[in-house]
Parts: C-alpha cells; structure tokens; sequence
C-alpha cells in the first residue's frame, strides 16, 4: 500500500540544490487538488520567492489559516505576489548556520500546502478538546456542536469539518465521473470499514450516496438522492476520538493523513484499473499463444482407420 508524500518532494529538492547553490530559478510546480507554487528569483540569485494558489483560501482563511501560516513561518512572510495566495521570501545569504535548522527550514516550505490545509483541522481539534474539558462538569455541552466548516477544495467536491465534545468529524464529497470508478470505490471503502473489526482504534469510517444528516441543508449540497450534473455524487465520512488526537504527535498524524485522503483514494482506484487491465492483456496473451500452437485436424486429408480384425482402410 503506497502513502503519499506530505510534502512536495519537486519543491524540496530545488530549496536543498539552491540551499547549496545559489541560482536564478523562475519554476512552476503543481501540486495535488490544483494547488501550484511559484518559485523563482525576483531580483538577486540569493533571494527565493516561494508563492502558492489554493483553490479554497478564502475558505481557509475564515477557520485560522493565517495564524498557522504566522506560526509556521513567520518573518520569512512577504507580499503576496499577484495571482497567488500567499507568499514567502528566502534570503540564501541570511540562512540558519546549523545543518539542522536549515534542513527544518526546507522541510517547513516544502509543507506549504499542508500547513495552509490544516487550519481548519486545528480548529475543530481545539474545539473538540474545549468542548470536552466543559462537559465534565456541565452535562449540557454534550449536545453542542460546532459549526460545520467547508472547504471547497475542488470543483463540485468538499470537505466538510465539525466538532462535538467527543469527536471531530470530517466528510468528503466526492464526484465520479465513471461506474467503475464507483464501483471500486466502495469494493475499496469496504476495506476500511472492515479494518474496523481487527484494529478497534481505527477511526470509524462511513459511506453512502445522500448527504449526512450534519451538512443537509448547506448551499451546494444536493438533496439527498439528487446526482450533480456531470456524475454522481459520494460522502466518506470519518469520525476521530479523543484516542485519535490526545496528543500533539496523533493530532499532527491524523491531519496529515486526512488532507491526502481524496488523492490517496484515486491513486488506488486507478493503480486498480491499471492491474485488471494488465492482467487482462496478460490473460489475452496467453490465449493467443495457445490458439498460435494449436495444430487442427484437417477434416479433407484421407485417414487411415481399422477394422474390428485388425484390417486397415483409408476414408476418403
């Protein structure tokens, strides 16, 4: 099973060679759900301008993510370059002295996209866990949830987030476009579900077709049983407990791996095509061969057959 990179392996790689080296750069790199940066040198080899377009900042920026990004990098923070969302500036000549810092500082900018992502995850946690801290001595908290934040990450999909004082859930709406693709999708999502049943830490996992009962009645949520114009339409819901995010370490995990789902879940759809398909081909081949060796009787040439005596003859 391949998990994907956190990270974006292309923009590590030119921070570690300018690190090194200094060089003029103007580069456009893409990354997952559209999401694109810009890296190049604006005026001086020496200076890096790292900037990224996400389709779903504004959303973003109502749940805290310009908070994280103040945190995650600070005085290294610069006008945002046109076009784009947010910007960042290297000086090459003002880096960190030890080997440490620096390779935390490339490992920080290659995560642009995944600190920008996070924020309203940190948020639903943070709730979560306040929510929680009240319901210990106030029994009425149990049945206060927060609002449901949207993230319209991609055209016709979201990711919506909600917390309560014992669980943060997290849905995805995801469009297929084919039946197969469907198809799979819930051979796939089965798997999950049934992981549940040997690893009961596993977070509960949910799919269907109509909306959940938590984001009925959004703007862009179809009612339920009504497919969007271009293909039908999934929720994957996933609910964490407090077990999931106690700490920062599960917290900054599961994060992590929530933000991949959706490429993740695609990947393996169609790394699972690929290989029908290549057993197919496979399977063909075999047949062909087979045909190509066979040798059939030629019903027209004379044969030679024997009597019960033993005598031969020739049928013609």
């Amino acid at each position: 099973m391949l998990l994907l990179d956190y990270h974006n392996p292309l923009l590590k790689t030119i921070l570690k060679e300018r690190f090194v080296k200094p060089a003029a750069i103007d580069q456009i790199i893409s990354d997952f759900d559209g999401v694109t940066y810009h890296i190049f040198t604006p005026e001086v080899k020496t200076k890096i301008l790292i900037s990224i377009s996400i389709k779903c900042y504004q959303d973003l920026l109502q749940h805290g993510a310009e908070e994280v990004l103040k945190r995650e990098y600070g005085s290294y923070i610069t006008e945002t370059e046109q076009g784009y969302n947010f910007s960042i500036l290297i000086d090459l000549t003002a880096l960190p002295e030890d080997p440490e810092e620096r390779n935390d500082l490339i490992t920080r900018v290659s995560l642009l996209r995944r600190h920008t992502m996070a924020a309203p995850f940190e948020k639903a946690i943070s709730i979560q866990q306040s929510l929680s801290a009240e319901a210990a001595t106030d029994p009425s908290v149990t049945t206060k949830t927060s609002e449901v934040m949207t993230i319209r990450y991609r055209d016709e999909e979201a990711i919506y987030v909600q917390a309560s004082y014992d669980r943060v859930t997290v849905i995805f709406s995801i469009v297929f476009r084919e039946e197969t693709d469907r198809v799979l999708a819930k051979t796939f999502m089965q798997e999950f579900v049934d992981a549940r049943k040997q690893i009961q830490m596993a977070p509960h996992v949910m799919y269907r077709s109509d909306p959940p009962l938590e984001i009925r009645g959004l703007p862009g949520v179809p009612e339920a049983g009504v497919a969007v114009k271009k293909g039908d339409i999934v929720y994957i819901t996933f609910v964490f407990f407090p077990m999931h995010i106690e700490n920062k370490a599960k917290r900054e995990h599961a994060i992590e791996h929530i933000q991949t789902f959706r490429d993740y879940f695609h990947y393996h759809i169609k790394a699972a095509k690929a290989y029908i398909h290549s057993r197919m081909r496979h399977r063909v081949a075999h047949n062909l061969k087979v045909l190509n060796r066979a040798k059939p009787e030629n019903e027209m040439e004379e044969k030679e057959k024997k009597t019960a005596s033993g005598r031969t003859f020739k049928q013609t």
